[in-house]
């Protein structure tokens, strides 16, 4: 059970600013609070490239060129990288691990702390205007260095959020003593505290998944989204709705805002054996601000705040959100009487039962 801790309740309409002013502490808890600061701005150049959608350029055009790990970079991608380095380069940051780079780079090796970065999650929805996102990460920088900082369990952040680029655009923030929510208000140019101590709602009747690879999930997953979707007449006796958005800051937003759970586990696809998503600048921030918000987040089976990266861009399945749900999912990998490898339309309550 993750225990929260908690800090006395900051005014809503408090500006970002003043937050983070409030908030800062001993040397690496200012260094972090300078570091979110910068990320903010960055956000704000962000926020206006993709609100100007096509009327910028062709945001969503492919480079030509791939990231470190093989995927393909869109035009967006490389813009808002820049961005966020340009930015964190004027912040107390001793190292800088980014989706976009091919190696950890140094901005400034004795400063008190270190940032991993998801520039722009969700970049390929870019042309349809589906919500996308930066999540970021922060860790007290290692006297042992630039690996040393990143490659700990996640459990050791210091700070750890994502901006959101939808409708208006928000930061979900965590200091490491809850998680608050600030919506930028154009008119100041300053994100501002909408809500404070948000919480994963525990009850839901959601589930999100990319079921077009039913197919190739093993069979805990198979069997949990099974009895999902046999709703009131099945073992979990409700009905639920599933939700995908293939954006991974607005599947985590949802969750923060209606609860429920998200999948995107390991599969048998070549490339797909170990997940898909990134441990250090996706799953160790969005675990670290569900369990800071009641909810949980693993692997499938693991807590993923104490897995420890061994490579920069290595992959993990994740599930996150409602903390029942997620314990729930985590007892199918473990409890062979849970598990039923074969599809639904032959289970006792199917098409041809009698």
């Amino acid at each position: 059970m993750v225990i929260l801790a908690s800090r006395p309740l900051a005014p809503l309409g408090q500006p970002l600013t003043a937050f983070l002013a409030a908030a800062a502490g001993g040397t690496r808890q200012q260094a972090a609070c300078a570091a979110v600061a910068a990320l903010a701005r960055a956000a704000m150049k962000i926020a206006r490239l993709v609100g100007d959608g096509p009327l910028a350029g062709a945001h969503g055009a492919e480079t030509g060129r791939a990231n470190a790990d093989g995927d393909s970079q869109v035009a967006l991608d490389l813009q808002a990288n820049a961005l966020v380095l340009e930015a964190l380069a004027e912040a107390p940051v001793a190292y800088f691990a980014s989706e976009e780079e091919n190696a950890i780079l140094t901005l400034a090796a004795e400063a008190p702390v270190s940032v991993a970065v998801d520039p722009l999650d969700g970049s390929s929805n870019v042309d349809t205007n589906v919500a996308i996102g930066t999540i970021f990460s922060i860790f007290p920088t290692e006297p042992a260095g630039a690996t040393a900082s990143f490659f700990r369990p996640g459990a050791e952040q210091l700070a750890a959020g994502y901006f959101i680029y939808g409708p208006h655009t928000a930061l979900v923030l965590s200091l490491g003593t809850g998680v608050a929510l600030f919506v930028l208000d154009r008119a100041s140019g300053d994100f501002r505290l909408a809500r404070s101590s948000l919480a994963v709602p525990a009850q839901t009747k959601e589930f999100a998944i990319n079921a077009s690879n039913y197919r190739h999930w093993f069979a805990p997953v198979r069997t949990f989204i099974d009895d999902c979707l046999e709703g009131a007449d099945g073992p979990r006796g409700k009905n639920f709705n599933m939700r995908w958005i293939a954006s991974l800051v607005a599947e985590a937003h949802r969750i923060f805002t209606r609860g429920g759970v998200f999948l995107y586990p390991a599969d048998r696809r070549p490339g797909y054996e170990k997940g898909r998503l990134r441990l250090l600048y996706e799953a160790f921030p969005l675990a670290f601000l569900m369990e800071q918000a009641g909810g949980g987040a693993t692997d499938g089976i693991e807590r993923i705040l104490t897995r420890v990266p061994t490579e920069l861009h290595q992959r993990t399945p994740l599930v996150f959100g409602s903390a029942e749900k997620v314990a729930r999912i985590a007892a199918y990998h473990v409890d062979p009487a849970l598990v039923r490898d074969h599809p639904p339309l032959f289970r006792n309550r199917s098409l041809f039962s009698t």
